[in-house]
Parts: structure tokens; C-alpha cells; sequence
């Protein structure tokens, strides 16, 4: 799978060394032997992640990232691969080594710099919660494979570092109530109610217990003896006591504890945390104040396009009696979850052999759509999606959130499925991971800004894609642009003017046709992830300007085909690499 294999006790022990460049720097442009290094200690360090990039080395390690000796080990890590990418000459390195050296550098200055904020103080709310991720891991139709009695044990070695992970957490979340740093209460409740629904008492109740109720059919009878009782002593004594500690603390301590400020700007250095947090999410030099006006900037001219939608279906009454209408009316509404599978899979075979109109490359990685599971889905968004994994053997998966079904409209299908699956995350996503020649740390890289804004922009290419052709779906996608752009006012609101967690709500449900119970739980988002919401228009902003510009430069000579691979050829960049690029492509499409 890689071309080289390191063992992990030996990377782990370099990760620990004084900060120094790793080695003299090579003399000539193929720094593929650096960069592979590279990833394969940052493997090590986050055997989670290699997990989710489908190496399955690391599948029965679970390391105490949140203790002050991972913390040390990491900032050390960082420092020793900056001083080292920092001592190569670009001028004598290839123009594509250069790009991977760039970015290597802007990752690890981005880490230095968040690592100045106490983020291991907060290690748990309802949108980034590892007590689910490691549930999800453990149901058998995650990340984690569950394909061999190998598998099984891998797994089982695994969950039972589980407790001092947990452990670690809680131990954490208590120095954060002593510094004051600690969650909005309504973020941990809705945490807490997830703890509640996996610290069950019987292990046959419990997500953990479900490989053992799906052996594959391979499995012998004395494996399948073995695993089960293995599985019902992990499960009983180790994993379901851990997330009953964990559980019973937040519930009997830390809850009463936490805040009901909404924002980061009510922390000890909360401004300049939340001020990081946005430029590194963005890649670009905006402060809260100057996104917060260009997300009001836009909340208008789109107000203006979803009017002249009210036109066309002859809607008498203003933006909100519309947003009421389509939100309320039961031909907006699917019949079960059955009928709305249904409906995003028929999308999906429509879009996907459109495409071809607009992209000469396609991933080859599989595709699937599924429900968000159950346990998850009351605080998921309404869609989300999953990379498959580098052999192949996992699909992406586009995961459709079907918790409260009548808040998801029929009118939302075209444009949620364009931006997370054909042509928007699987495309963008799974092309980058089957790169050839590119380091493995930029093919399984992330700059959210460019992954966002991407997406964002795949929902603006339904109309050449033959979608949208009803007026409500083209309204669903007005709505989706709207709901970016209203992110750019709220989430620099919360964070950055003072905004409660009503105050969100309020804009979101006056401004569009977002429902109670979307306007609550993408709030909360905000509130759990701060900035995170920024990079989707933001992001779309850029590209749109690059093609704009590319169209009006070209004229007759644009291919959008081309255009697109030149956006997508390079993997995820930072929004300033990108369009560096795109100017240097349009220069050389002049010639």
C-alpha cells in the first residue's frame, strides 16, 4: 500500500526528539522519500486517522492523544518538521516538490499556532464527540473492518485502550472548569443525551455487540465461540463501565459547570482563539468583522434571487410567507425514509451520467448513499459524507440524515446531493486520494476552505447538469447558497460580536426557509466547531471569481472540462495557492 513500511515504536520515538532538522536536505528535486517519511510518522502518531485512510496497520492502537506527553510529542513533531521543510532551498526543488513543501509548511505553522489555545480542555461536545466516532468505529460498518478474526482481535486491542482515553477526558474537562474554560451547557446536554443512548447495561444492547451478531459466514464455530465471549467480557467489564464514567461526570459534573454564553469570545482569550480559528479555516487574511459583512452582502442578493423564484411560481406575499409555504406545504414532504433513499439514489444515477459534460475525470473509488445512524442523527447534519478508504475496499458513502423527515424537503435533494456526493465531496475527495505522484500527506490532506467551497460550488453546476429544472429545486438551491451565506453572519456572530444561541436561531428562521429543528441543531454546529462554517462560501467565492476570471481572460478558448481539472488536478490547496495557480493555467491557455 506504501512504499515503504516504518514500524511504529521507532517513528514514535523520532517524534519525541528536540526540534532539528530531520536530515541534511536533498540536493535535487524528489523529495518523495522526505515526504513519505513524512506521512508514515504522522501515521504513527494518529493511528485513527490511518484507520480512516484505510491502512490498517494501526487498527488495534488508540494512543491518550489528549495527555500532556501526546501534546508534547506533537508540538515537538511539528517544530522538527518545520525547521526541516524551513532548510530546503526551493530553487532547487521541482515545481511540484515546491507546492508539497508549501503546503507541508503552511500545515505545520497552522498546528503550531492552534496548539497556543487550550482546545484539549474542551475534548467533547455533540458535533465532534470521539465517544461516538470510536462507537460508529466499533459498529462494524464504519472505518474499522471487521472482515477476518484478525479484524475482530485488531478491534478488541482497541476498545480496550478505550477507558484511559476517557479517562484522560474527563481529567482534562476538569482542569477546564478550573480555568474556566469549559462548554456551553446546551451543547453538553445534547452530548450527555448520546452518552445516555451508548452507556446501555447488557452488552447484547450495546452498537459494540453488533460484529458479533454479523461473523461473517467464513468464521469457524470455535472463532465465533472464542470472539463472542472475548466480545461480551470487553464490552461489560471495560468498554460500557468507561462510557458510564465519562457519562455520569458530564451529567453530574460537568453540565452544572459548563456556560451559557453561546460564543468563543466569552473564553479567556476567546477573540484571538476564534480570530486563529477563522484565518486558518479560511486560508486568507479576513478578519470576523470584514466576513461578517460580506455574509450580509450576500444574504441580500440572494433574498433578491429567491424573489424573482416567487415570480415565476406566482407566490403572492413576502420572503417570509414564502419560506413558511415551502417549508410547511406537504408536497415538499417525503413519504418515509424508503421514499427518500429512493429519491437521492435516482438523483444520483441522473447526475452521475451527466457529468461527463463538465469533467473529463472522475474518481474510481465506489460510491453509496445511507441513513445517518440513529444514535447520531438528532445532532448530524442533513448530509455528510465519508471517503473510501485508499484500497478500495470501502466506498465513500454519502450519509442522508432521515431524523425528523418532514424538515428534510424534497426541494434540498438536488442541491445537498450535488455538494456531497457527484460532482461535489466523492469527486473532489476521492480524485485527490487516487492522485499519482503526490505525496500521500496532500492526498489525504484537508484545507476546508477549498473542500467547502468546492462542494458549495458543485451545487452551482446543477443547471449545466441537467437539474433544477423545477423552480422549487432551483429555490433549493438558492436556499443552500443562502444558508452559507447566512453562516457568514451568525457564526462571526456568535463568536466574534457577541451573539446568544437565540439570536442565531432567530436570523436563521427570519432569513430563510431553514426549520426549527435545522436552525437549532446547525446553531449548536456553530457553536461547537467556531469558524468551521466560514469555509463553505467563502471557498465558493474564490472558485466562482477564478472561473469568472478564466471565462472572461479565454473568451472562446475556455473549456470548462480543463478548468476543472486544473482545479481539482493538485488535490486540496490553501485559497491563495489555488489561485495562484489558476492564474498561472490562464497564462499559459493564452499562449
Amino acid at each position: 500500500m506504501f512504499r515503504r513500511t516504518v514500524s511504529a515504536l521507532a517513528l514514535l520515538s523520532l517524534s519525541a526528539c528536540a526540534p532539528a532538522p530531520l536530515q541534511t536536505p536533498p540536493a535535487r528535486s524528489d523529495l518523495a522519500p522526505l515526504f513519505e517519511r513524512y506521512w508514515q510518522e504522522t501515521l504513527a502518531m494518529d493511528p485513527l486517522r490511518a484507520t480512516y485512510v484505510g491502512d490498517h496497520r494501526y487498527d488495534d492502537q488508540l494512543p491518550n492523544t489528549l495527555s500532556a506527553d501526546a501534546r508534547a510529542r506533537s508540538a515537538a513533531f511539528d517544530a522538527r518538521w518545520l525547521a526541516t521543510v524551513r532548510s530546503i532551498d526551493p530553487a532547487r526543488v521541482s515545481a511540484t516538490d515546491g507546492l508539497s513543501l508549501d503546503i507541508l509548511r503552511r500545515q505545520l505553522e497552522r498546528s503550531i499556532e492552534a496548539a497556543r489555545f487550550p482546545e484539549h480542555l474542551l475534548p467533547v461536545n455533540q458535533f465532534y464527540n470521539l465517544a461516538a466516532q470510536l462507537a460508529q468505529l466499533g459498529t462494524g460498518t464504519g472505518a474499522q473492518p471487521f472482515r477476518t478474526v484478525a479484524d475482530y482481535d485488531r478491534w478488541a486491542r482497541r476498545a480496550a485502550q478505550i477507558p484511559a482515553l476517557f479517562d484522560q477526558a474527563i481529567a482534562n474537562l476538569r482542569d477546564g472548569v478550573a480555568q474556566g474554560i469549559v462548554q456551553p451547557d446546551v451543547l453538553m446536554t445534547k452530548a450527555l443525551s448520546q452518552l445516555d443512548a451508548l452507556a446501555v447495561a447488557r452488552p447484547e444492547d450495546s452498537l459494540f455487540w453488533k460484529p458479533v451478531a454479523a461473523f461473517p459466514d467464513d468464521f469457524s464455530a470455535a472463532d465465533r465461540q472464542r470472539l463472542t465471549a472475548d466480545y461480551r467480557q470487553l464490552i461489560a467489564a471495560t468498554v460500557l463501565p468507561a462510557y458510564a464514567r465519562l457519562r455520569d461526570y458530564l451529567r453530574d459534573d460537568y453540565l452544572p459547570a459548563c456556560r451559557t454564553s453561546a460564543g468563543l469570545g466569552a473564553l479567556p482569550d476567546g477573540a484571538a482563539w476564534y480570530a486563529a480559528k477563522v484565518q486558518a479555516i479560511t486560508t486568507t487574511a479576513l478578519t470576523p468583522a470584514e466576513i461578517h459583512d460580506i455574509g450580509l452582502a450576500e444574504v441580500t442578493r440572494i433574498h433578491g434571487e429567491i424573489r424573482a423564484v416567487m415570480q415565476q411560481v406566482g407566490f403572492s406575499g413576502d420572503l417570509a410567507a414564502f419560506f413558511a409555504f415551502v417549508s410547511s406545504d406537504p408536497r415538499f414532504t417525503y413519504a418515509d425514509e424508503a421514499a427518500a433513499l429512493k429519491a437521492y439514489n435516482d438523483l444520483s444515477a441522473v447526475i452521475d451520467q451527466a457529468a461527463g459534460r463538465l469533467f473529463a475525470e472522475r474518481p474510481r473509488a465506489g460510491f453509496e448513499i445511507r441513513p445517518v445512524e440513529a444514535f447520531r442523527a438528532q445532532s448530524a447534519a442533513g448530509g455528510s459524507y465519508q471517503r473510501p478508504s485508499e484500497d478500495g475496499s470501502r466506498p465513500g458513502i454519502f450519509y442522508l440524515n432521515t431524523y425528523d423527515l418532514p424538515s428534510r424537503k424534497t426541494w434540498a435533494a438536488e442541491s445537498l446531493f450535488l455538494h456531497e456526493a457527484i460532482p461535489g465531496h466523492h469527486f473532489q475527495i476521492g480524485i485527490q486520494q487516487e492522485l499519482a505522484g503526490v505525496p500521500a500527506f496532500r492526498r489525504f490532506g484537508s484545507f476546508t476552505a477549498y473542500i467547502e467551497g468546492w462542494g458549495l460550488y458543485a451545487e452551482s453546476l446543477g443547471r449545466e447538469l441537467g437539474v433544477y429544472r423545477d423552480p422549487y429545486a432551483w429555490f433549493g438551491r438558492l436556499q443552500a447558497e443562502l444558508f452559507r451565506a447566512i453562516r457568514l453572519v451568525v457564526d462571526t456572530g456568535l463568536h466574534a460580536k457577541g451573539w446568544s444561541r437565540q439570536q442565531v436561531i432567530d436570523y436563521m428562521l427570519a432569513n430563510s426557509a431553514q426549520g426549527l429543528t435545522q436552525s437549532i441543531s446547525e446553531t449548536e454546529r456553530y457553536m461547537a466547531i467556531p469558524g468551521q462554517a466560514l469555509a463553505y462560501k467563502i471557498g465558493e467565492l474564490k472558485i466562482i471569481e477564478l472561473r469568472r476570471r478564466a471565462e472572461t481572460a479565454l473568451g472562446s478558448r475556455f473549456d470548462i472540462k480543463a478548468f476543472h481539472t486544473e482545479v481539482l488536478k493538485d488535490g486540496s490547496l490553501p485559497l491563495d495557492v489555488l489561485e495562484l495557480k489558476i492564474s498561472r493555467w490562464i497564462d499559459a491557455q493564452r499562449r
